[in-house]
């Protein structure tokens, strides 16, 4: 089972990981901070969702998605596999339980890029284990300024990403923590800041009693 990073107090103490979920409007910031977490911090491991669309060129079955038919999306939400799911654009999306519970016990922590909905389903299903931060823009100009200038999008379809980021943002007081992303640096360490104090929470360090112990000198 995985140690507490190498310069926390006590870092033989084994530690439960836990899923952190980052979720955000579009534009705020959410991916390129997600990128620097994995870049910068060898301790996580990203979800893998399950889907039944076909697989696009060069995505590869197990670490784009777990590529399946209906028929087997089906058996997961029978035998209750999915942490969570959702229809997007007619395909269908889910969590699978099993990757992540043993990502969790041996302690590493899981990353997952999900909405407000996705994050409610897992609050349902693994509390204990669930750490939620939302991400917003410092402004409702800066957002949409940040929409125009990735250039990806027509203007319509930012329109449309704007009158939708209203609703999404609504979904704040779900979260456990909440960052504005005025700098992408800056709120990329309130993050890291967030992840180093959850990593030392007591419920989480399931080895602390027996180092507690030894520090006592009880066999």
């Amino acid at each position: 089972m995985n140690d507490l990073p190498s310069d926390a107090p006590g870092a033989a103490i084994a530690r439960r990981g836990m899923m952190l979920v980052l979720s955000s409007p579009s534009g705020a910031g959410k991916t390129t901070i997600a990128k620097s977490l994995l870049a910068r911090d060898t301790g996580f491991t990203v979800s893998v969702s399950a889907t039944t669309r076909p697989p696009r060129p060069g995505e590869v079955d197990g670490v784009d998605y777990r590529f399946v038919d209906d028929a087997a999306f089906d058996r997961l939400l029978a035998e209750n596999q999915l942490l969570e799911h959702a229809v997007v654009f007619g395909n269908r999306y889910g969590t699978p339980r099993e990757p992540v519970e043993a990502a969790l016990a041996a302690g590493r922590d899981v990353l997952f890029d999900v909405d407000w909905q996705g994050a409610q389903q897992l609050r349902a299903n693994a509390a204990d284990d669930l750490v939620g931060i939302f991400i917003l823009p410092p402004s409702y100009e800066e957002l949409a300024r940040r929409l125009n200038a990735r250039g990806q999008d027509s203007a319509e379809v930012v329109r449309g990403r704007m009158a939708k980021a209203a609703g999404e943002m609504s979904h704040w007081n779900e979260y456990d923590y909440v960052v504005v992303n005025q700098v992408a640096e800056e709120a990329t360490a309130q993050v890291e800041a967030i992840i180093t104090a959850e990593r030392h929470r007591r419920p989480r360090l399931i080895g602390l009693a027996d180092f507690v112990g030894a520090l006592c000198g009880n066999p």
